[in-house]
């Protein structure tokens, strides 16, 4: 929680002004009962309106003052909560930004985004409510306390129906709070199993209409869903019965503390304004007890969620640069893997074994084989989003280890398996690849890409509108704007994931032409499941169950390689293609 608070920093006069003001309010609110009290004794007594008139023009202005104190508490409670849950949350999205692939994989996506949203508000939720009641209720309730001692000291018997029966009131919120608090905390996961559901199904809308999923998907998410809430309904009746039981122990308060007032006030122990004194009191006790008990609820589902956030924010980056040389060896391969070994976390084996390639300067490698042959996770190591588990990947004669993010992947164009845009114009989108690109380089990338316009009749291709992950585009149209913004970049390494899968046979044989033809000439990685499209590689690499099984051109491996013979012989003629 501490380092969630830290984010009130800025936010420090705020955070005193407001409570400062609830104390005001709180002592003009003590002082009522003791206003009321003179009326009755004297004013009404006595037969004096002035002095009626008098005091009920006071309780005016004490309103008029609490409300404003109350007015200006709660917009500087409101200014730090807000203004700091905004910084959480800005610094939130800062570090998930900086965790690596394998934390984002062991975290997961929708709890990620239950901490971004909901657990942020129950943050903010939680420190303003505390700002506004920590000090104010407490004070209250021992204020009353004292003033009920105070009133009725010439009676005991009063006094002792408030020492009974405040701590009993504490016992029953203390046992109430202890059964429910847990349950909100369980809550909180099976939360994010339902943010989860919500966020698979809106990804893959369309899969799921193709393939007439909807009653399943629904009946999913009807089960976590009921499964939540029954656990929030169990909660919410153990909460609820706070306020049954306080208001009947105070009830019967009220009825012994009447009982025994009006016995004080026969034997002129006690005053008819002290009498209502007494039962302002005992009523103002009630409500900050019922405060009290709301705002601990509050408080430690806010704790549970900062926790939460805590957590993602203690990740240590667990990729760390390796100390090492930072010359570049300009004789060395472009790239390089040398027995190189990889493992998923918790996996039982190995997705890649002792794979060993060397690609040149302006070389094409093209690496195939069957889905889940580790293709990808080839790929993946490069840009060091994972770090191989067992011997080297090297990018220009150093291991990527050694490298800045920044450095290493300057040097790379990485064209993802699965497309991902982002809404904007065209021109938006290339830029991510190079934020200082000029319209010129722009369009030279998407002629390269062979993707010289989008629409016809459009008069400026870089100011067409693109949707939410390209969804407005055909997909072979959102796999050239993804490469044109790999290019833009002029890279010394492109990696091609399987980039080409929804273009035809000319487009693609266009497109490889476009980059072999490159000035910058970089060395390119092809990876695909067609057999056409590594043909022309000057070295292909077949994986299978993520072992290398064969290394050579073209005709080498269709003679010596059986895996590699059948994938083209399964595709449209065998060597011939």
């Amino acid at each position: 929680m501490k380092k969630v608070l830290k984010y009130l920093k800025n936010y420090r006069v705020h955070a005193i002004i407001g409570p400062l003001f609830k104390l005001f309010e709180a002592v003009l609110e003590l002082s009522v009962p003791l206003v009321v009290a003179s009326i009755a004794d004297i004013g009404i007594a006595n037969g004096d309106r002035s002095y009626i008139v008098k005091m009920c023009l006071l309780l005016i202005i004490m309103g008029a003052a609490g409300l404003a104190c109350a007015l200006t508490a709660q917009y500087f409670a409101a200014k730090a909560a807000c203004g700091a849950s905004a910084e959480l949350r800005s610094a939130l999205f800062e570090k998930i930004q900086t965790l690596s692939f394998p934390q984002l994989d062991r975290i997961g996506t929708p709890t990620l985004i239950t901490r971004m949203t909901s657990d942020i508000n129950q943050v903010q939720t939680g420190i303003n409510l505390t700002l506004r009641l920590l000090l104010r209720s407490p004070f209250v309730v021992f204020g009353a306390m004292i003033m009920t001692f105070a009133v009725g000291a010439a009676a005991p018997a009063t006094a002792a129906v408030f020492a009974v029966t405040i701590p009993v009131l504490l016992v029953v919120v203390f046992i109430i709070l202890t059964a429910g608090v847990p349950l909100y905390r369980k809550s909180r996961t099976k939360l994010d199993a339902v943010t989860g559901k919500v966020s698979s199904n809106l990804a893959g809308a369309r899969v799921l209409r193709a393939f007439c999923m909807e009653d399943n998907e629904n009946a999913e998410f009807a089960e976590r869903s009921e499964s939540l809430t029954k656990m929030q309904i169990v909660a919410g009746r153990i909460s609820g019965l706070l306020n049954p039981l306080t208001y009947v122990i105070i009830n019967i308060a009220i009825i012994a503390l009447l009982y025994y007032s009006a016995d004080g006030v026969d034997t002129g122990l006690l005053t008819q304004g002290q009498m209502i004194a007494l039962y302002n009191y005992m009523t103002q006790i009630l409500v900050e007890l019922i405060k009290m008990a709301n705002l601990i609820i509050t408080v430690t589902k806010s704790i549970a969620c900062a926790g939460r956030i805590s957590a993602v924010m203690d990740e240590n980056a667990d990729m760390l640069k390796v100390a090492g040389t930072n010359t570049v060896d300009a004789n060395a391969p472009v790239l390089s893997l040398r027995d190189v070994d990889f493992r998923y976390a918790g996996a039982s084996g190995d997705a890649l074994k002792n794979i060993n390639i060397t690609l040149k300067k302006g070389q094409k490698l093209g690496v195939i084989g069957g889905t889940g042959s580790g293709k990808t996770t080839l790929a993946a190591l490069i840009p060091r989003f994972y770090d191989a588990t067992g011997g080297e990947v090297l990018v220009n004669g150093r291991n990527v280890r050694e490298y800045g993010e920044t450095e290493l992947r300057s040097r790379i164009g990485y064209v993802a398996q699965n497309v991902e845009l982002f809404r904007g114009t065209v021109r938006d989108n290339i830029k991510w690849g190079k934020p200082d690109a000029t319209d010129e380089e722009i369009m030279a990338a998407l002629n390269a890409a062979q993707l010289k316009e989008i629409k016809s009749g459009e008069e400026n291709t870089l100011d067409i509108e693109v949707g939410q992950n390209g969804r407005n585009l055909s997909g072979g149209q959102r796999q050239r704007l993804t490469i044109a913004r790999a290019l833009v970049r002029r890279p010394e390494i492109l990696i091609l994931d399987n980039s080409s899968s929804a273009l035809d046979q000319l487009t693609e044989a266009n497109l490889l032409r476009a980059i072999s033809e490159l000035d910058f000439a970089p060395s390119v990685l092809v990876i695909s499941q067609r057999a056409v499209s590594v043909r022309g590689c000057d070295q292909i690499l077949v994986l299978d169950g993520g072992e290398p099984v064969g290394v050579g051109s073209h005709e080498e491996l269709y003679a010596a390689c059986e895996i590699y013979r059948e994938i083209c012989d399964s595709q449209m003629g065998g060597a011939s293609i």
